[in-house]
């Protein structure tokens, strides 16, 4: 990062979380940072990420921690804001952290990641999809997730191939990850022969769509994909059946949270996501599973065991490295694969998995997912 840059980014440093919360206090200990948002309105899918990775902190430390240091999870609100990441990424390097399971938002994962790779901190994301955060070659930067580049054509090809839809619209929230997502998912139908009658961006925080509404009706479309997040999804659902609007809309995993059923109720049920693969569903998972159950936590979410990864791999790639030097470690993740509950992971040369796999569920208005057909 330029230094000019880096003086801008400090003077956001004052709006950094104090009292940020420490888990499994020990004398010899790793410290990793958890940040993403414990406040704002996607909340809601940081906290799928802290009990991943609080579940395994504490799992790794039951079973003798790393190289004979217990891990000590430190947790950061972003309140997955750019300008609040910037915060807490300087909160961090003053912190002393070299370890950071996060960000969350892509448009808070991409200005924090620039400070971790100048200061020498590796950070992994177990939620953030845009390529652009692992695309400038950094060395420091992994992700446990997949990308919006793929995330993007299994939701084109879907649409195209299965639901066939008449009239198209892609509608995005103006941010990094919507844009993108939506992006990727208009070029995917294109690709395939399907047009798109509408390519617009709606406003993060925005509560009345009915403007939009009479414009999607306007131009007779039968399907909407959406790339955002669950608040504003939730709102354009409801409202497009209050309005009597018969159409069919698909998301991200940016809008598989329960909150979208509480928020647009009937409205959410037959709403098409793409998500990671139900790790919770997996015979081999089903003690975790209890686990998280035990703590009365839900280990459905689509971040939860991605983050519950990423802690791991940072945990054997410290013991495969027999150091915590964030070099080192990165290059022993790098160079080994790592059997974790989402899978065998290996990461490429940018730090992003060598293979990962989202899949189309149908949600219900109860909150439930089921796959889609």
């Amino acid at each position: 990062m330029k230094k000019a840059t880096k003086q801008i980014s400090k003077l956001f440093a004052a709006m950094a979380l104090a009292g940020a919360a420490s888990y499994s206090m020990a004398a010899d200990t790793i410290k990793i940072a958890l940040a993403g948002p414990v406040t704002g309105a996607v909340a809601q899918y940081g906290e799928m990420q802290f009990i991943g990775a609080k579940m395994a902190i504490e799992q790794i430390n039951k079973a003798g921690g790393v190289n004979g240091a217990q891990l000590e999870g430190v947790v950061y609100d972003d309140a997955c804001d750019p300008k609040q990441a910037v915060a807490v990424a300087n909160k961090i390097v003053n912190d002393g952290v070299k370890f950071v399971v996060g960000h969350l938002c892509s448009s808070s994962t991409q200005p924090a990641s620039d400070i971790y790779e100048d200061e020498g901190i590796l950070m992994i994301t177990a939620a953030s999809t845009s390529p652009e955060i692992t695309a400038r070659g950094y060395e420091l930067v992994f992700r446990t997730i997949g990308l919006d580049s793929l995330q993007g054509p299994t939701a084109g090809n879907f649409i195209a191939d299965h639901i066939k839809p008449k009239t198209v619209a892609v509608i995005h929230d103006k941010q990094q990850y919507g844009e993108g997502i939506a992006t990727a998912v208009k070029s995917t139908l294109e690709s395939k022969g399907v047009k798109v009658a509408m390519f617009e961006g709606i406003n993060a925080g925005d509560k009345d769509f009915s403007a939009l509404i009479a414009k999607l009706n306007q131009a007779g479309v039968d399907f909407v994909y959406y790339g955002g997040y669950h608040p504003e999804l939730g709102l354009l659902l409801r409202q497009t059946k209050e309005r009597g609007l018969n159409v069919k809309f698909m998301g991200p995993e940016g809008v598989g949270n329960k909150e979208i059923s509480a928020i647009a109720g009937p409205a959410s049920e037959g709403l098409l996501v793409t998500l990671p693969k139900s790790f919770d569903q997996d015979p081999k998972n089903q003690a975790l599973v209890e686990a998280f159950k035990a703590k009365k936590e839900d280990p459905t979410g689509p971040f939860v065991f991605p983050a519950y990864a990423a802690v791991q791999v940072i945990a054997e790639g410290i013991e495969k490295a027999g150091d915590t030097d964030t070099a080192k470690v990165a290059a022993a993740l790098r160079a080994n694969s790592f059997d974790t509950p989402t899978g065998t992971l290996a990461f490429d040369e940018k730090g992003d998995l060598k293979d990962f796999s989202f899949v189309v569920y149908e949600w219900h208005q109860d909150g439930t997912k089921s796959e889609a057909k």
